[in-house]
């Protein structure tokens, strides 16, 4: 086929039709890459500056059969892009495809046409195949191969080519109806499978239910769909590795942000018959629920774009094999270096390129100039291709390629049950209901729910091993028959909880949850729960003490108040005490007069703390749905505690006021972390202390506290003691690439300091509190007059002046713990 012919397939109108940018009118262009911060090594060029007002904002892209780009606007058409070989100089000529097809957020060149997924309102919503109908060399014909149910941003997204060569595979946002599918290696019995009713919030897709956002590969007519998995809140891209293997990098709701329902962004492996856990409002599953699919690495806030594999490119080898996932808000593309762990991965998420702004949108690497391309643009902001290269040494960054791991292949092997009928699997199934690889258990439980349960339910239920145990009762909850539940429950009460290890705890425990909410709980199956269960509160981590409060008091235990409102009183985030209120609201036995006071006097606390757009609003319901389970005398009698109006607006978790100790420097306590200093520590009150700090407001810890700030946890292992204390005492001293402020300067002389979190059109949204996720200053691009990094870290300084040398101890040695309280600097 000639280049004139190829150009006519794509539908590409006359020359004279062409645009390039040197033709059109000067207006503010795409974000200088000069302006980035680009991994070493690499160069960054930017090739093309959209036109918004011809060519709008563009959002998808793939590599056609003629060496070009093809992309297409959030809202509007498609176009052929041509670029200049890498080195060589030359105009980008961006050309419409002349076909009525568009608002695309996923295209694919693949078995000689063009698919196209629309998710706009212009265009049907759906998938869609355009060819070449009369053979002259030009794409004309579009073909709808199925209407999809879903539009705006969290409808129909990417497409890709399944790894057989001879399928393609889609990605639904959670806002896309699930179509008619034909199989699924998800067993189709899933529920919201909720132990208390949710609170809602803003209440967005409060009418959406399971299964959430899929993943389905589909046959290339678009005929036979087949369900992969589910329970993403809204994935918009996914790449398999060179082995096959399936990754998408997975959003959730930044209103959220700082309730204990608020899951980072993370990374996801897509195995078969996944359930990733997305529920609206607060039902989202936590990650350690046995019966969901846990994120590989968590990222933090974003909305997460277009992602793939580093193949092609002309790249060091750990470069080529790095998954890159693409983050609008923040502006940040991450190489996610993966690592065989078991029966799945671990990866590491490096920032590859950042900048502000940097609305990413799509990227992928070009196999013909083996160079990667990436977009920015959506909701009509500013447009732009980039093309990234590697002008290093190749030799500094090499890495090996890596293969299945045993445990991979034996994965595998378990989840041909997913898609056959046949039983002969169903005994290595039951052989890895006990594995310690919780891919492995998965994969093998899924197998058998595909499966009549007549056909392995009595080999099961004669397991007595911990894991298989508590998979055992999962998969009968779900699938078998609920005059099994006595059986179950003498299984489970067998287990002895004291010695099972901390994920076999809270496996245990979601067992007895499903077992409660599939297969009823009425007067007798109440007395045995709370025979077996309210002896267990408190206990000592806040994952057990959220779902044993979830158990009791659905079971409306006589004895739990006094429990739950002391362990409210006493935990040191706002995440944990609002996941115990939400729960407490609910119980309507067992209080005293003098238990509702301490109860409601909290909510005077969570006034002070702050979180997303959604934030206040749930805390409100929670306390709306309390009082609603008052008698009327109750209410007046608590009517100073009800209406009392907080006057401060600073977060308070001990509720005790502060004063002055001493204005701390490094030279003032780098002592205390000396080698060997910190001993007999308490790692409860360094806890309390990482609260009171406000630490937990912005920051993640062992699993706990917020998400605006950087993850602590480990902290210790990549910095040395006295870098931590200096970062706590000095934070503007050393500001990290991922967390740093920008100075925004007008034409009208204002100047904000914060972090863009949000673009619309020429607005960009800065937040200038990291205490505040709703502290947003909105700035019109077009009256800019530049953006610079701030050298100031948000983060503000003076935190340990109210602290004893003390209780700063206490406070190091549990950052430096990892929130391990076995460790040995709490050893008496």
């Amino acid at each position: 086929m000639t280049k004139h012919s190829i150009c006519s397939l794509l539908g590409i109108f006359t020359m004279a039709s062409c645009i390039t940018n040197a033709c059109l009118a000067k207006e503010p262009g795409a974000t200088d890459p000069s302006h980035f911060k680009v991994a070493d090594g690499f160069n960054v060029e930017l090739l093309y500056s959209v036109p918004k007002d011809q060519q709008g904002s563009w959002v998808s892209m793939c590599v056609g059969p003629d060496k070009n780009l093809i992309v297409c606007d959030q809202y509007g058409k498609l176009y052929s892009v041509a670029v200049p070989a890498p080195g060589k100089k030359g105009e980008v000529v961006v050309t419409p495809i002349d076909v009525q097809i568009g608002g695309a957020q996923g295209l694919i060149w693949a078995f000689d046409s063009l698919y196209v997924v629309v998710n706009s309102g212009q265009f049907p919503s759906g998938l869609h195949r355009v060819t070449d109908s009369d053979g002259d060399g030009k794409l004309d014909k579009v073909t709808e191969l199925r209407k999809l149910n879903g539009g705006g941003e969290h409808g129909p997204h990417a497409i890709m080519v399944h790894p057989d060569g001879k399928n393609l595979v889609i990605v639904c946002g959670n806002q896309t109806d699930l179509t008619k599918i034909d199989s699924s290696r998800v067993p189709q019995v899933w529920d919201e499978d909720l132990v208390l009713p949710r609170i809602y919030g803003r209440g967005f897709m409060r009418d959406k239910m399971a299964p959430g956002g899929y993943i389905c590969k589909i046959d290339p007519e678009g005929k036979n769909w087949e369900l992969l998995a589910t329970g993403f809140r809204n994935e918009y891209d996914a790449a398999f590795n060179r082995d096959g293997e399936l990754f998408t990098y997975d959003a959730d709701m930044e209103w959220d942000l700082n309730t204990p329902w608020y899951r980072p962004t993370r990374i996801c492996h897509v195995v078969s018959g996944a359930e990733f856990g997305w529920r609206n409002g607060s039902g989202k599953w936590p990650e350690y629920y046995e019966d969901s699919t846990p994120g590989m690495v968590d990222i933090g806030p974003g909305s997460p774009t277009g992602v793939t594999f580093g193949y092609g490119a002309d790249f060091p080898q750990k470069y080529q094999d790095a998954f890159y996932a693409c983050d609008w808000s923040y502006g940040k593309l991450y190489a996610v270096h993966l690592e065989p762990n078991g029966a799945t991965y671990k990866g590491t998420a490096e920032e590859f390129i950042t900048g502000t702004p940097l609305p990413l949108t799509d990227i992928v690497v070009n196999p013909n100039d083996k160079a990667m391309y990436f977009t920015v643009g959506g909701r009509k902001t500013q447009s732009g291709l980039y093309r990234v290269t590697y002008v290093g040494d190749k030799s500094k960054a090499d890495a090996p390629e890596s293969g299945l791991t045993d445990a991979m292949k034996l994965r595998r092997e378990l989840e041909k049950l997913h898609v056959s009928k046949d039983s002969a699997g169903l005994d290595l199934a039951l052989q890895n209901l006990g594995s310690d690889d919780r891919f492995l258990r998965q994969a093998a439980r899924i197998g058998l729910e595909h499966h009549e349960p007549a056909q392995w339910q009595a080999k099961a239920l004669e397991l007595s091993d911990t894991n298989s145990v508590i998979e055992t009762a999962i998969a009968l909850a779900r699938v078998g028959d609920d005059s099994l539940r006595g059986q179950l429950l003498d299984k489970l009460d067998a287990i002895d909880y004291d010695a099972a290890s901390q994920q076999q705890k809270l496996g245990l425990l979601r067992a007895y949850e499903l077992v409660l909410v599939r297969m009823g709980d009425d007067a007798e199956v109440r007395d045995r729960y709370l025979k077996k269960l309210d002896p267990l509160l408190p206990a000592q981590t806040p994952e057990e003490n959220r779902m044993l409060a979830e158990l009791l008091v659905r079971l409306q235990s006589p004895t739990a108040a006094p429990k739950l409102v002391a362990l409210l009183e006493a935990s040191p985030t706002q995440e944990e005490q609002i996941e115990l209120a939400k729960s407490i609201r609910l119980l309507k036995a067992g209080w005293t007069d003098q238990l509702q006071e301490r109860y409601f006097k909290w909510f005077h606390k969570a006034a002070t703390y702050r979180g997303g757009a959604s934030f206040d609003l749930f805390v409100q319901d929670i306390k709306r749905e309390a009082v609603e389970n008052l008698s009327d005398k109750r209410k007046q009698e608590l009517a100073a505690i009800l209406e009392f109006k907080p006057q401060s607006t600073a977060p308070s978790f001990s509720g005790k006021p502060r004063t002055l100790v001493k204005k701390w420097t490094v030279d003032d306590l780098a002592g205390i972390v000396e080698p060997g200093s910190l001993k007999q520590r308490n790692f409860d009150k360094g806890q309390q202390l990482f609260a009171e700090a406000s630490c937990f407001a912005c920051h993640r810890f062992s699993g706990q506290g917020g998400a605006i700030g950087p993850d602590l946890t480990a902290l210790s292992g990549r910095f040395s003691p006295r870098d931590i204390l200096e970062s706590v005492i000095l934070p503007s001293k050393q500001v990290s690439d991922q967390y740093q402020a920008i100075k925004a300067l007008t034409d009208d002389g204002k100047v904000v300091v914060g972090r863009i979190v949000n673009l619309n059109g020429d607005n960009i949204a800065i937040n200038t509190n990291m205490l505040d996720p709703n502290a947003i200053t909105n700035v019109n691009r077009n009256h800019l007059e530049e953006i610079v990094p701030s050298e100031q870290s948000m983060m503000p300084e003076g935190l340990l002046d109210n602290f004893t040398e003390e209780e700063i101890k206490d406070l190091m040695a549990y950052m430096l713990s990892r929130g391990n309280r076995e460790n040995e600097m709490f050893a008496k």
